[in-house]
């Protein structure tokens, strides 16, 4: 235990974890910060809908492809290297983004990004598993949670305003001098915090997981943005069939890709799937409630997001909580009571009508995001806490690409459940193209929808009775 209380002093913790912090803030800021601009895109650039969703699905796509081979990285590159990268990848995505004169660089400067974040999602939590003593990692995640949530649930409001006010190429300006801060941090304090060994690389694996994991996202966001079905079939079951020979592939190799093996432990694939369920939820949330609150409430995007914000910061603020609290009682505590909060917002929010109180929204939104935020660090950090340490960037990459397939999972399942809905309800009534009965559509489509977001959070709690607390030594 000493020996190891030495080895944590080797590392300068704060200003490591401010570069990481920093960096991943603004990174995951334009996962949802983007969206809200897509109207003024569509008018700018002289494009549809259809081609605007590639700003999202392009990212989607880049992290769900580069995040399974990042345990790989890990081993052939130091720390510093990798995050020094990611970070330049990012701040010239940006610079790129921001002075886009057509919409194919647009495109291309948001891949640079999503490299960039990519890179960095995987590292940010190898190196906390690495310099953070075990017992205090459910704060050091709690930390990196707080970051996480904050990050997203102001990504809609920052956003919003700074389009009132000024114009989409200001979310990229005022991105980058944040990069800058964490880049001088990163030359000046990060170290090198896992073993460089270079194992040999298997380019089979890398093309295997590439199809596979890329074609896994590009589907199931497919189906969300109404692709074609036939090439939202024939995208699945080759990613599907491409995970299978990947996944086969990485039991039988001397250096796997992804080491398979973390499945072998029981709370770590047990915190995985909690952490997709989890996912699930708070994407379908977002997904379905600014939907309803412009189209079925008549709200502007600015004010949806100012609904939303409370319910956020609450996640945010809850996550070092959650951590503290992890630290001393373990995890069974708080997913058992989250999931169950959850399932009881889910269950109001699929009763929502246009005549809904403002005041009961933003109380249930920050019921789900208070449940949500109970699970997700507990679950993922008591789940890494299970593996040994050569197999920590392996976990990391594993939840991370879990994380990114569940999110599209999720919003392409509510998209497609609230569209059933839509079409149900108008086929039930005698005039379907009435503006009433479209309004009303929509409702009956939402609650369609988050009554699959309640089975979700259903199964959830199911899956949190048999969670045990993970024994570490120091």
């Amino acid at each position: 235990m000493e020996a190891t209380q030495r080895q944590e002093k080797q590392f300068n913790v704060i200003p490591i974890m401010i570069s990481l912090l920093m960096a991943g803030f603004i990174g995951l800021f334009f996962e949802t910060a983007l969206n809200m601009a897509f109207s003024d895109l569509m008018r700018v650039f002289y494009i549809n809908a259809a081609t605007v969703q590639w700003l999202t699905t392009g990212y989607l796509l880049t992290i769900g492809i580069l995040v399974p081979i990042s345990a790989l990285l890990i081993q052939w590159f130091s720390t510093r290297k990798l995050f020094i990268t990611s970070v330049i990848f990012s701040i010239l995505g940006t610079i790129i983004s921001a002075i886009a004169p057509i919409f194919g660089i647009l495109l291309m400067g948001r891949m640079l990004q999503a490299i960039g974040t990519g890179l960095l999602l995987p590292l940010m939590y190898n190196v906390v598993l690495v310099i953070v003593l075990p017992k205090k990692r459910g704060t050091a995640m709690g930390l990196i949670g707080l970051v996480m949530m904050t990050s997203l649930a102001l990504g809609p409001t920052i956003s919003g305003l700074v389009i009132d006010t000024l114009s989409y190429h200001w979310l990229f300006w005022l991105a980058i001098p944040f990069y800058i801060i964490a880049l001088l941090c990163s030359v000046f304090y990060m170290q090198n915090v896992s073993t460089v060994t270079k194992p040999k690389i298997d380019l089979w694996s890398i093309l295997l997981s590439t199809v596979g994991f890329g074609g896994m996202v590009y589907g199931f966001s497919g189906v969300g943005k109404g692709e074609s079905t036939s090439i939202v079939i024939v995208t699945l079951i080759v990613g599907v069939l491409s995970l299978f020979l990947f996944s086969t592939r990485q039991f039988s190799i001397k250096s796997p890709i992804v080491n398979l093996r973390a499945f072998k432990q029981p709370m770590f694939a047990l915190g995985a799937l909690m952490v997709v369920v989890n996912m699930i939820i708070i994407l379908t949330a977002n997904l379905l409630l600014p939907i309803y609150l412009q189209d079925g409430m008549a709200f502007t995007a600015l004010i949806a997001g100012l609904i939303l914000l409370p319910g956020g910061i609450l996640n945010g603020i809850m996550a070092p909580i959650n951590g503290r609290l992890f630290d001393r009682f373990g995890p069974k505590w708080l997913v058992i009571p989250g999931f169950i909060i959850a399932f009881v917002a889910l269950w109001f929010f699929s009763t929502i009508e246009s005549g809904t109180s403002v005041k009961v929204i933003i109380g249930l939104y920050m019921c789900l995001m208070l449940g949500t935020s109970m699970v997700m660090m507990p679950a993922q950090t008591n789940g890494l806490n299970q593996l040994d340490a050569d197999l920590y960037p392996h976990g990391s990459a594993i939840i991370n690409t879990m994380q990114q397939v569940a999110g599209a999972l999720g919003t392409a399942t509510a998209a497609t459940m609230m569209t059933v809905g839509q079409q149900s309800y108008l086929a039930n009534v005698a005039a379907p193209a009435n503006a009433g009965n479209i309004a009303a559509s929509l409702t009956a489509g939402v609650q369609n929808a988050f009554i699959f977001a309640m089975v979700v959070a259903a199964i959830g709690l199911v899956l949190a009775f048999f969670i045990k607390r993970v024994k570490v030594r120091d």
